[in-house]
């Protein structure tokens, strides 16, 4: 697990390229910043979006009403400047009555209540829309600067929804014609964030001005270049050649590279994405499988050398995890039991469940094929015999739906959102096929905590549900991601504890 052949192969290949480069820098001579995304972006309206990729664009064009500040987790105002809970159920906000959308129009109390209420709405179809639909009745108008959100039931997370999904459009943005056109803000958006659009190209290019009428704290930085370069080696040369001065997803050995290089340095940061292997714990597979029996999975708890994984597989700041939400987030009790790396143990247990020679599984991946690998070695190691299916996340998700998978290694980022909510209600809850544990009461704990206004009894809740994930082992925890970041060596790029992005705060050394 020490090593790996192709990461080897690339990272030398990669000091080769650089040093047959001349150190021409990219430099803040015009004030701009040119970075690279692998992903085709293709539209910019992150209501209709969900990729990271976008959610790093909405940083840069749109402004939300709180503004969640990633080193307290503290929700911050930012068009609101306050809110009241009238009741359980009735929130009013208040808002700025300066902000201006980039086209020079001033936003409005109509213009907040119509972009709710809209994505609220089964006709936008808008990929915001499942997260408004669990608590929004209806948004409501109550003076030129004040804002009533109708609750459906108490909820607590509200503020953290309107912090990082909803993107504030006018009025009349998806129908005002008298025809719904969801595309509207796809190419030529207009939002109030602190960049707007000067050029977009579809899948090649995107360019982005600072907007001088931002209500906030202007960035440093003039413009942004994003443009779209699918092939890793072409963004280092481009990097390398000072054609470019930020890229990201970068392999670990291939940024430690060039990071030693003149012509780039290398920054790694937290990712709140985790890594779990999930165990078909209530039998949909086989009523009688191993699986349902908790010895045998916490004996596969007990073969997986996570410890291993992260520093080699994964590396940088990924650490081993042993709980079923990421240790920055909010309710993660890292007190839950944790089963450490023991492959006697391991085999002990399958003893005692009735498994002395082990037994056949298989196991669905889609992503780290090494580490996909390192986790069916771990287990073949104590006798369980793995058939390790490494398939496309629409298959997986496929068969996964149709109850077809008895064990599969998935990852989960939460949205950049450090709440353990954002992880249990979508594999815990009883609304989603993720949950393999067939718990009827655990999926009841979980959305239980979404019910109270409580932040010390929602932590509460929390613990006792990720106790008792981890009690039954109905996964096997793996690891947290580490974010690598190529730059310029004349930027600044500051990293956040939640792992995104913000290339609004980036300056010029």
């Amino acid at each position: 697990m020490k090593s790996c052949r192709w990461r080897i192969l690339c990272a030398a290949s990669a000091v080769a390229l650089a040093t047959s480069f001349s150190p021409a820098i990219a430099g803040p001579d015009d004030d701009t910043l040119r970075a690279a995304m692998s992903e085709e972006i293709l539209n910019l309206d992150y209501n209709y979006t969900t990729k990271r990729e976008y959610i790093i664009l909405a940083q840069l064009t749109d402004a939300t009403l709180f503004e969640l500040d990633p080193e307290t987790q503290q929700m911050n105002p930012s068009i609101a400047t306050g809110y009241d809970w009238v009741d359980e159920t009735t929130l009013d906000i208040t808002l700025r009555d300066d902000v201006k959308f980039h086209d020079g129009s001033m936003l409005t109390a109509e213009d907040v209540a119509y972009t709710y209420n809209w994505i609220g709405s089964t006709l936008s179809e808008s990929n915001a829309t499942g997260v408004v639909d669990r608590w929004l009745e209806t948004a409501e108008v109550t003076s030129p600067t004040t804002v009533r959100f109708h609750l459906k039931s108490v909820y607590p997370l509200v503020l953290r929804d309107m912090s990082n999904r909803i993107m504030l459009r006018k009025s009349g943005t998806y129908d005002g014609s008298g025809e719904i056109d969801r595309d509207a803000m796809a190419s030529n958006l207009i939002s109030t964030g602190p960049y707007k659009v000067a050029s977009f190209e579809p899948g090649t290019k995107l360019v982005l001005e600072r907007f001088e009428d931002f209500f906030g704290d202007k960035p440093a930085i003039g413009k942004i270049v994003v443009r779209n370069i699918p092939d890793i080696g072409t963004q280092q040369a481009e990097l390398m050649s000072g054609g470019l001065d930020w890229m990201f997803k970068v392999p670990l050995d291939l940024a430690e590279s060039l990071g030693a290089t003149p012509m780039a340095q290398h920054s790694s940061g937290a990712d709140l994405r985790v890594g779990f292997l999930v165990l078909d714990a209530a039998g949909y597979t086989n009523p009688d499988g191993p699986l349902t029996n908790v010895l045998v999975r916490r004996a596969i708890n007990h073969a997986l050398n996570t410890k291993e994984m992260a520093e080699y597989l994964i590396g940088g700041s990924a650490e081993a995890i042993h709980t079923a939400c990421h240790p920055a987030q909010f309710g993660c009790d890292q007190s839950a039991a944790a089963y450490e790396y023991d492959p006697a143990k391991a085999k002990e247990l399958l003893a005692e469940a009735g498994y002395p020679d082990g037994f056949p599984l298989e196991i669905w991946a889609y992503r780290d094929k090494a580490a996909s690998e390192a986790i069916a070695a771990d287990l073949t190691a104590v006798g369980i015999e793995v058939d390790l299916r490494y398939v496309k996340l629409g298959s997986l998700n496929q068969a996964r739906a149709a109850r077809e998978i008895p064990a599969y290694f998935g990852t989960w980022g939460s949205g950049g959102t450090s709440d353990t909510a954002a992880i249990a209600r979508i594999h815990f809850s009883d609304e989603s096929d993720r949950n393999m544990s067939g718990d009827d009461a655990l999926a009841e704990l979980v959305l239980s905590a979404e019910q109270t206004a409580d932040q010390e009894k929602r932590k509460e809740i929390y613990s006792e549900a990720i106790g008792k994930i981890a009690n039954e082992a109905y996964w096997a925890p793996l690891f947290s991601y580490s974010a690598n970041y190529l730059l310029s060596p004349e930027l600044e790029f500051p990293l956040d504890p939640d792992g995104l992005p913000r290339l609004q705060n980036s300056s010029w050394k």
